[in-house]
């Protein structure tokens, strides 16, 4: 096969994303446009007139020279099995240095180990190992072991994981749940006994979840901002969601939804979350809630409520994204890890990130000035 890339337009890429089970929200054209600082692209690979890959690509610009890091988020979207998938990687790294990139980053979205939620629970309960990377799989995708190595052999690195695991932009570790075949009841039951305690507490205590418009943002972003206080990191502004609110449900009115849990004793949000789609896979993407109602568990309660929603869309896969590796109960990071393990889904690590630098002296400089802002 022989396999070429140039830019397409952003509805020949969307008929494209469309044609494929699940590709991230993150690859679509309009994440391109709800991220202000970046210029975008969309990219096809084709052999001859059929295209078999495409990829969001962001730039981001070096100031008053025409010099540009490229980010590929949990992309391309490439058939990662095929043995011309390093010949597709030479050509994205010819094409972006031909438009003055001097260093790549790739995120490709193909799982390479998983461990049910029962084999993570056991090894907490033995208190013998400290990260779930150290936890024997479950399953093992062998295209994800070669991926690595291909990636290695061809130049490719890969960046130290930040805290415990999470990747260097984008989780490396994620916490999916099965949905296909199943039906509402089914998937309560599979949840533990406090999972569905804290649903049915929330449903007697008075808590009603909604489904909201755009003018929820305000209230998800005050309630957002409160979990960031919280939890000590820096929350996007109101002018960022809603942005990517425009930019999304532009492009489909299914892409991305927002969910507000509300309780008559308390003004505004008590929980707030937001959950995007493409295809047959639902995200939890942000989520927030207020310190004064956590005893009404409006947490699951959302939760529940979005689980129903990917049912009722015909979704396989709800990814409740991000978690820490870490297995240690002291660890800050813990209770990320011990909440999600309630839903009996199972932990996922990715390929992770990989750079590829074409000029040393630009990323390192490049690097530094980042680091200055």
């Amino acid at each position: 096969m022989v396999v070429q890339i140039k830019q397409i337009s952003a509805a020949e890429h969307l008929a494209f994303i469309e044609s494929r089970n699940s590709v991230s929200f993150l690859q679509t054209p309009a994440w391109g446009k709800a991220k202000s600082g970046w210029q975008s692209q969309s990219l096809g690979w084709f052999d001859q007139d059929q295209i078999v890959g495409a990829g969001l690509v962001l730039l981001r610009k070096v100031p008053k020279v025409k010099k540009y890091l490229a980010y590929l988020p949990e992309g391309p979207d490439l058939d990662w099995t095929s043995p011309s998938s390093i010949d597709a990687l030479d050509n994205l790294v010819n094409y972006l240095k031909s438009i003055g990139v001097f260093q790549i980053k790739i995120g490709p979205h193909i799982w390479v180990r998983r461990w049910q939620a029962e084999t993570i629970k056991e090894a907490i309960a033995e208190n013998k190992v400290k990260r779930i990377g150290d936890l024997p799989a479950d399953e093992v995708n062998q295209s994800g072991l070669e991926l690595i190595a291909k990636l290695k052999k061809y130049g490719w690195h890969q960046p130290k994981t930040v805290e415990s695991g999470f990747g260097d932009y984008q989780p490396r570790f994620v916490f999916q749940i099965n949905l296909e075949n199943k039906s509402e009841e089914e998937l309560l039951t599979s949840f533990n006994q406090l999972w569905r305690r804290n649903i049915k507490k929330a449903e007697k205590e008075g808590v009603t979840v909604r489904v909201g418009t755009e003018e929820d943002l305000a209230l998800f972003h005050t309630c957002y901002v409160e979990t960031a206080k919280r939890d000590r990191f820096t929350p996007r502004s109101l002018s960022y969601f809603k942005t990517m609110w425009t930019a999304m449900r532009t492009e489909n009115s299914d892409r991305i939804k927002v969910f507000i849990a509300e309780h008559p004793d308390y003004q505004g949000a008590i929980a707030a979350t937001t959950l995007t789609r493409v295809g047959k896979h639902s995200w939890y993407s942000y989520g927030a809630s207020t310190t004064a109602a956590r005893d009404l568990r409006p947490s699951n309660a959302i939760q529940w409520a979005m689980l129903k929603d990917s049912l009722e869309s015909g979704s396989s896969i709800y990814d409740m994204r991000g978690i820490s590796d870490t297995l240690d109960q002291n660890n800050h990071l813990f209770g990320l890890i011990q909440f999600k393990l309630g839903t009996s889904g199972y932990a996922q690590e990715y390929v992770g990130e990989w750079d590829y630098v074409i000029s040393k002296p630009w990323a390192t400089a490049f690097s530094f000035y980042m680091s200055r802002r």
